[in-house]
Formats: structure tokens, C-alpha cells, sequence
């Protein structure tokens, strides 16, 4: 059972970087989420091609509505689609995570690494998640 006292949400969301805005740097994104969720009680699961994020985030309703809202404002995502919003009973990622494919990594290494991190995922997490990692290649 989750220690978490009020209910919880999990959403599930796809964004494109603004195609007018400067490169984004993913890993002060990343400093900052994390820096933002914790304070918040938020956690999930972050994938960026530095072209699109996809996102789960988990926790309370009201702290990842707030989250949520915040990222709605945020200029550097465009073109923001939920794919689910939904209660949950206990949170599948127990902490805030982040993964990146830079240029030059290994492949195989980098998927292996987001299997890791999906295995207590739910099905329709687990293959959003590698389907969209599937179509970069």
C-alpha cells in the first residue's frame, strides 16, 4: 500500500519542444523538475529526444494538477496531448526519473536502461514509453 494519505493520480502526457523557441538544454530541465517535484511530492518518469518529452507524472490530484499546470505554461513544450489521467492505488515509479539518448550512446545500453525503469509500469505506460522510443531509432 502507498504511504500517500490522499488519493492518487497518474498522467500520462506527449509534448513537441516550441519549434520557435532556442535549444533546450534537457539537463537543467531535469535539475529543475526534480528540484520542483520533490518540493511537491511528484514522481515519475521523463523521456526527451530534446524534439519531444513524454512524461508520467504521479502523485497526489492536487499536487500533479499543480505540476501539470505549470508545464501547460512552460514555452519551451508545444503541442501538449494527455494521454491518460487516471487514479492509481500505488505509485508505479517511486522516484523521479530521467532518461536521455545522446548522440554516441550505445543503443542496446540505453533501451535495456528504460526497460529498468518501465518494469513496474503499467502496460499502457510501458508502451507509450517504448513505442515513442522505438519510432526515434
Amino acid at each position: 500500500m502507498d504511504t500517500d494519505i490522499a488519493p492518487l493520480r497518474q498522467l500520462l502526457y506527449v509534448s513537441s519542444s516550441n519549434p520557435r523557441g532556442a535549444q533546450i538544454d534537457v539537463a537543467k530541465v531535469v535539475e529543475q523538475s526534480r528540484h520542483n517535484n520533490a518540493l511537491d511530492g511528484v514522481t515519475g518518469l521523463l523521456w526527451s529526444d530534446n524534439t519531444r518529452f513524454l512524461q508520467v507524472l504521479e502523485g497526489t490530484a492536487e499536487s500533479v494538477g499543480t505540476t501539470f499546470a505549470r508545464i501547460k505554461q512552460d514555452p519551451r513544450h508545444h503541442a501538449i496531448v494527455v494521454l491518460h489521467d487516471r487514479p492509481i492505488e500505488k505509485r508505479q515509479f517511486g522516484s523521479w526519473t530521467m532518461a536521455q539518448r545522446r548522440p554516441g550512446d550505445n543503443a542496446d545500453a540505453f533501451d535495456e536502461q528504460m526497460r529498468r525503469a518501465l518494469e513496474n509500469a503499467s502496460e499502457s505506460v510501458r508502451g507509450n514509453f517504448l513505442g515513442l522510443i522505438a519510432a526515434r531509432g
